[in-house]
Protein backbone atom coordinates (compact mmCIF):
# COMPACT_ATOMS: atom_id res chain seq x y z
CA UNK A 1 0.00 0.00 0.00
CA UNK A 2 0.95 3.25 -0.76
CA UNK A 3 -0.03 6.74 1.09
CA UNK A 4 0.20 10.07 -0.78
CA UNK A 5 -0.09 13.48 0.92
CA UNK A 6 -0.11 16.50 -0.93
CA UNK A 7 0.56 20.31 0.08
CA UNK A 8 1.55 23.50 -1.32
CA UNK A 9 -1.99 24.46 -2.85
CA UNK A 10 -4.19 27.40 -1.42
CA UNK A 11 -4.80 30.67 -3.75
CA UNK A 12 -2.86 32.14 -5.99
CA UNK A 13 -3.24 35.54 -8.40
CA UNK A 14 -3.31 35.18 -12.16
CA UNK A 15 0.15 34.98 -13.08
CA UNK A 16 1.59 33.97 -9.80
CA UNK A 17 3.33 30.76 -9.19
CA UNK A 18 2.67 27.75 -6.52
CA UNK A 19 4.54 24.51 -5.81
CA UNK A 20 2.99 21.37 -4.70
CA UNK A 21 4.53 18.53 -2.87
CA UNK A 22 3.34 15.05 -2.48
CA UNK A 23 5.50 12.80 -0.10
CA UNK A 24 5.08 9.14 -0.84
CA UNK A 25 5.38 6.75 1.63
CA UNK A 26 4.87 2.56 1.95
CA UNK A 27 6.78 1.58 -0.96
CA UNK A 28 9.87 1.99 -2.11
CA UNK A 29 10.08 5.45 -4.40
CA UNK A 30 12.45 4.21 -7.20
CA UNK A 31 9.09 1.50 -7.65
CA UNK A 32 6.58 4.30 -8.72
CA UNK A 33 5.81 6.23 -12.02
CA UNK A 34 3.96 9.49 -10.60
CA UNK A 35 1.45 12.08 -12.09
CA UNK A 36 -0.44 14.93 -11.23
CA UNK A 37 -4.02 15.36 -12.46
CA UNK A 38 -6.42 17.81 -11.32
CA UNK A 39 -10.10 18.21 -11.39
CA UNK A 40 -12.27 21.30 -11.91
CA UNK A 41 -15.74 21.99 -10.90
CA UNK A 42 -18.31 19.88 -12.64
CA UNK A 43 -16.01 18.81 -14.88
CA UNK A 44 -13.73 15.16 -15.19
CA UNK A 45 -10.50 14.64 -13.99
CA UNK A 46 -7.92 15.86 -16.36
CA UNK A 47 -4.28 14.48 -16.74
CA UNK A 48 -1.78 17.64 -15.84
CA UNK A 49 1.85 16.27 -15.47
CA UNK A 50 3.87 12.92 -15.54
CA UNK A 51 7.37 11.62 -14.54
CA UNK A 52 8.83 8.03 -14.62
CA UNK A 53 9.89 6.40 -11.83
CA UNK A 54 13.85 7.29 -12.34
CA UNK A 55 12.69 10.68 -13.48
CA UNK A 56 13.95 10.49 -17.14
CA UNK A 57 10.84 11.43 -18.85
CA UNK A 58 8.11 14.02 -18.37
CA UNK A 59 5.06 14.44 -20.26
CA UNK A 60 2.32 17.36 -20.03
CA UNK A 61 -0.96 18.22 -21.00
CA UNK A 62 -0.83 20.85 -23.49
CA UNK A 63 -2.97 23.09 -21.18
CA UNK A 64 0.30 23.66 -18.96
CA UNK A 65 2.92 22.84 -21.59
CA UNK A 66 5.68 25.71 -20.74
CA UNK A 67 4.04 26.56 -17.32
CA UNK A 68 4.43 23.59 -15.27
CA UNK A 69 7.26 21.44 -14.07
CA UNK A 70 6.84 17.94 -12.35
CA UNK A 71 9.65 16.63 -10.75
CA UNK A 72 10.89 14.36 -8.05
CA UNK A 73 13.10 14.27 -5.09
CA UNK A 74 14.76 10.17 -3.94
CA UNK A 75 15.98 11.48 -0.67
CA UNK A 76 12.77 12.73 0.26
CA UNK A 77 10.37 10.68 -1.32
CA UNK A 78 8.44 13.62 -2.79
CA UNK A 79 7.44 14.62 -6.14
CA UNK A 80 6.34 18.47 -7.22
CA UNK A 81 4.51 20.61 -9.32
CA UNK A 82 5.90 23.72 -9.71
CA UNK A 83 3.45 26.05 -11.19
CA UNK A 84 3.82 29.26 -12.95
CA UNK A 85 2.17 32.19 -14.73
CA UNK A 86 -0.65 30.28 -13.10
CA UNK A 87 -4.67 31.23 -15.16
CA UNK A 88 -8.26 31.02 -13.57
CA UNK A 89 -8.59 28.05 -15.67
CA UNK A 90 -5.88 26.34 -13.38
CA UNK A 91 -8.93 26.50 -10.67
CA UNK A 92 -9.27 22.60 -9.74
CA UNK A 93 -8.54 19.99 -6.72
CA UNK A 94 -5.21 18.89 -7.53
CA UNK A 95 -3.96 15.45 -7.44
CA UNK A 96 -1.22 13.34 -6.55
CA UNK A 97 -0.93 9.66 -7.81
CA UNK A 98 1.35 6.76 -8.37
CA UNK A 99 1.60 3.59 -10.33
CA UNK A 100 3.70 0.68 -9.22
CA UNK A 101 5.64 -0.25 -12.05
CA UNK A 102 8.40 -2.75 -12.39
CA UNK A 103 12.22 -2.53 -12.79
CA UNK A 104 11.94 -3.07 -16.58
CA UNK A 105 9.52 0.08 -16.86
CA UNK A 106 11.50 3.05 -15.29
CA UNK A 107 11.00 5.16 -18.23
CA UNK A 108 7.48 4.78 -18.62
CA UNK A 109 4.30 7.54 -18.11
CA UNK A 110 1.64 7.65 -17.35
CA UNK A 111 -2.04 9.92 -18.00
CA UNK A 112 -4.00 7.66 -16.88
CA UNK A 113 -4.09 3.88 -14.76
CA UNK A 114 -3.07 5.06 -11.50
CA UNK A 115 -3.03 2.42 -8.61
CA UNK A 116 -3.14 4.97 -5.70
CA UNK A 117 -4.29 8.60 -4.90
CA UNK A 118 -3.57 11.29 -2.10
CA UNK A 119 -6.70 13.25 -1.06
CA UNK A 120 -5.84 16.71 -2.69
CA UNK A 121 -4.76 20.10 -2.75
CA UNK A 122 -7.22 23.08 -3.75
CA UNK A 123 -5.81 25.15 -5.85
CA UNK A 124 -7.86 28.88 -6.70
CA UNK A 125 -6.30 31.24 -9.42
CA UNK A 126 -8.21 34.14 -8.78
CA UNK A 127 -7.75 38.16 -8.56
Amino acid sequence: QVQLVESGGGLAQPGTSLRLSCAASGRAFSNLAMGWLRQAPGKEREFVAAISSNGGRTRYADSVQGRFTISRDRAKNTVYLQMNSLKPEDTAVYYCAAKAISSYSVLALFTTGYDYWGQGTQVTVSS
